[in-house]
């Protein structure tokens, strides 16, 4: 004989238990932090690419020693001289040119020999059509002493900045010409 109350007799409580994960928050959680650790991964290299020129202080540029001063004449001589350059894990050297001269006032320029028209590389006193002029033998452009433009090309050659210490002349980096606007 049953009774009524034996049947729906309920269990006395247990004590709290900690609460159990299921299999499917298991994953959820798994693969969750798998992607976000994966997507980490692939965003932190792109983030530090976009940032990093940012971070770099840009000083005033190397200046490289090319010829002492006193042989500088006021005809434009072309020197060439080597600029060390580090590209990633690339160390090179790379020679580059420049045409120094002197004005009637002393003082020293020195123009980059890279035609304004197509990238050409122009020479003094080369065509005797033309004396005292920069020529560019690709496609004809001509430049004054000073490097302003005659023909052809739609700008003045571009020159280096300049410093001189101890008697050296020391080539730093390439900026637009500001004599040849000078020039009448």
């Amino acid at each position: 004989m049953s009774s009524y109350n034996e049947e729906n007799e309920v269990d006395p409580p247990k004590p709290p238990s900690r609460k159990e994960m299921s299999r499917r928050q298991f994953l959820t959680y798994t693969l969750g932090g798998a992607t976000a650790f994966m997507g980490m991964g692939v965003f932190l290299p792109m983030a530090r690419f976009a940032v990093d020129p940012i971070l770099h202080k840009r000083g005033e540029g190397d200046f490289i020693k090319v010829v002492e001063a006193s042989q500088i004449t006021d005809v434009p001589q072309e020197f060439n001289f080597e600029l060390k350059q580090q590209d990633g894990w690339y160390a090179s050297t790379a020679t580059l040119t420049a045409w120094i001269r002197k004005d009637a006032g002393g003082k020293i320029y020195a123009l980059s020999p890279v035609c304004k028209h197509l990238g050409c590389t122009v020479g003094w006193n080369n065509d005797k059509a033309f004396p005292d002029e920069y020529h560019c033998p690709c496609h004809g452009a001509r430049y004054t002493r000073s490097g302003k433009q005659l023909a052809v090309a739609a700008k003045p050659l571009d020159q280096y900045r300049i410093k001189i210490d101890g008697g050296w002349v020391y080539l730093g980096d390439i900026v637009a010409n500001s004599e040849a606007n000078k020039e009448a």
